[in-house]
């Protein structure tokens, strides 16, 4: 399966500070914003990655994150030149899709929670059609809402409803099948002029192909699209790490775990950067691996 994070939004409700910058490049706690999202798809065991951002960012995000190789990943870049909603996301990627499966996830959406990681490995594994994640909120009026029996089988999908038929948001990540990209062809926009993922989504529930996995209590879904959310989000990030002395969305220690790369290649990656609490935690991780190689 491929990844594909989508970072192109002009992030107009963070002007401001997202004016001369995307909002996906701007800091939560003590790394950007970007990093949680790359971390989650890591975390799923994706390594084929794809970041659509606007023209204005582009340098920016491969100033960064480069090809992705110091996280022993692939990253490739494309451009949303004009923002035509997130399914268009599959449009702009079909050629690096190809033959694979696909999940996305929003630039601007973390998640965290004990054994998040196997859960998303399960959906990829059992994954036929499309698997989208519910998480309860109290104002389900603001979202994508999935509605589903006792067996989890979906009902219904709406986008914003009025009446709400479940208190279940639907989150910003989700995995699809390669039929994703001639379904999203078929979109019609809507009244916003946008290529809507709820109606990528309906697609699939018409198909009988979509599945929905909650994320119960003990795991956090945030959507860091507003001042108010990034600094909940922050405060969140560095409550979690100064409590457990982990840090959340460290994207060496992933690389490191997921055995994507070994402790030398990453000692030689983190050598040019001096001492701050970023990298001394890293080299921490690669000293306790090693210790436990050792014994």
């Amino acid at each position: 399966m491929k990844g594909i994070v989508l970072a192109a939004g002009a992030g107009t409700r963070l002007y401001p500070a997202s004016q001369p910058i995307s909002k996906i490049l701007l800091s939560i706690y003590d790394k950007p914003m970007i990093y949680y999202p790359l971390s989650t798809l890591m975390l799923a065991g994706i390594r084929d990655i794809l970041i659509i951002t606007n023209e204005k960012d582009y340098d920016n995000f491969k100033k960064l994150l480069g090809d992705g190789s110091q996280f022993g990943i692939n990253i490739e870049y494309k451009i949303q030149f004009v923002q035509r909603g997130i399914a268009d996301a599959f449009i702009i990627a079909e050629d690096f899709i190809g033959n694979d499966d696909v999940a996305l996830i929003l630039g601007d959406n973390i998640f965290h929670g004990h054994g998040f990681s196997t859960i998303m490995q399960n959906a990829i594994r059992n994954n036929t059609g499309a698997t989208v994640f519910g998480y309860t909120v109290k104002d389900p009026e603001r979202f994508g809402v999935v509605e589903f029996d006792a067996d989890k089988n979906v009902l219904s999908i709406e986008e914003k409803p009025a009446h709400p038929k479940s208190n279940y948001a639907v989150t910003g990540l989700y995995f699809y099948d390669n039929r994703v990209c001639s379904l999203a062809k078929q979109l019609k926009p809507s009244a916003r002029g946008e290529l809507e993922i709820t109606d990528l989504n309906k697609k699939y529930l018409e198909l009988k192909e979509l599945k929905v996995e909650i994320l119960g209590r003990g795991f956090a879904w945030l959507d860091t699209g507003t001042h108010d959310s990034m600094l909940q989000a922050s405060n969140f990030v560095q409550s979690m790490e100064l409590n457990k002395g982990v840090k959340i969305a460290c994207l060496e220690e992933i690389a490191l775990n997921q055995g994507f790369i070994t402790a030398d290649e990453l000692i030689k990656q983190i050598s040019k950067y001096g001492n701050n609490d970023y990298y001394n935690y890293v080299r921490d991780v690669i000293k306790h691996q090693q210790l436990l190689c050792f014994n």
